[in-house]
């Protein structure tokens, strides 16, 4: 008689409602996230290839990112360069573009979408057939520039090594949709009473920028910027589609080595070995982030 009562009261229990509702989440969490997360882990200690068995060689697949595959620091110089190049870029143009987008107009939300598209579909592999084609010999860019006589013959952007990064850095700044709408909403909360105090001060548009808005914007920087590094550590669907890591690996990017190394050369314990490393470059740089927020980062609740 005891088992039922037993039961209802634990099926009336909040925490277990909490966790039916997220069971199915969790269990996939588990399945798709952490266990893969290990699996890695251990196999970045083996010779695992694709097939066979699992002989463990310690911190072989390490050393040899290290100090034996040139490729390896050729990939990371390039993503950190990518990452200092797209990131300010892209933060800047989205808080520029949000700004303009404050003033109220009767087509405001009709603009909005239009240059939120990007950021819905910039990473797909469909878009960068699109920006492969726009900058290839023939591509619009080649043909606008001759057409008015800025160059003398055809040139295909994406495979010349001076141009080939240039033309993933302004797809990367193309997509400023997301975070420029995070901006937006930043700005929108900022109260217009400190622009009318400081207007009546005397105070030119340039201060009111950098002493009003960019205090009061943050800890919006703040989100943005930690969230876009990641993204540009992670970038792979635009450098493998639209030049594959050329030309003579100009744009080989970390993920895109990465990827290479695990399918194209069935090396899955060094590209394990490749994550874990890139997680730990991810987690260390995000730290740095955190702890120098607290000089650069205003919180208004704190200054009360």
């Amino acid at each position: 008689m005891q088992s039922p009562s037993r039961f209802k009261r634990f099926m009336n229990n909040d925490n277990t409602v909490g966790y039916v509702f997220i069971g199915l989440w969790l269990i996939g969490f588990i399945v798709f996230t952490i266990f893969p997360m290990i699996m890695s882990l251990f196999l970045s200690f083996t010779n695992y290839r694709g097939m066979g068995s699992f002989d463990f060689v310690g911190f072989q697949n390490y050393a040899r990112m290290f100090f034996s595959d040139p490729r390896f620091w050729t990939a990371f110089k390039n993503t950190l360069f990518y990452v200092l190049i797209y990131v300010p870029l892209r933060l800047a143009f989205a808080l520029f573009v949000a700004m303009l987008f404050t003033r109220n107009t009767r087509v405001i939300a009709l603009y909005r979408t239009a240059y939120y598209l990007p950021s819905i579909i910039g990473g797909s592999v469909a878009v960068s057939v699109m920006w492969r084609t726009i900058f290839g010999s023939q591509g619009l860019v080649t043909a606008f520039l001759l057409e008015y006589g800025f160059i003398e013959r055809q040139i295909s952007w994406i495979k010349m090594p001076n141009t080939a990064m240039t033309t993933l850095v302004v797809l990367a700044i193309w997509q400023f949709g997301s975070p420029m709408l995070i901006f937006l909403a930043g700005l929108k909360d900022i109260p217009r009473s400190l622009y009318e105090a400081a207007e009546v001060d005397g105070a030119n548009p340039f201060h009111r920028f950098f002493k009003i808005t960019i205090p009061m914007l943050s800890p919006i920087i703040f989100f943005n910027l930690i969230m876009q590094i990641i993204s540009g550590f992670l970038a792979f669907t635009q450098a493998y589609v639209i030049t594959q890591g050329g030309p003579n690996d100009k744009t080989l990017l970390y993920v895109v080595y990465m990827y290479l190394k695990s399918f194209q050369y069935n090396d899955m314990s060094f590209a394990s070995a490749m994550a874990w490393f890139l997680l730990i470059v991810m987690g260390s740089v995000t730290a740095i982030i955190f702890r120098s927020s607290s000089y650069w980062v205003f919180y208004e609740s704190k200054s009360k």
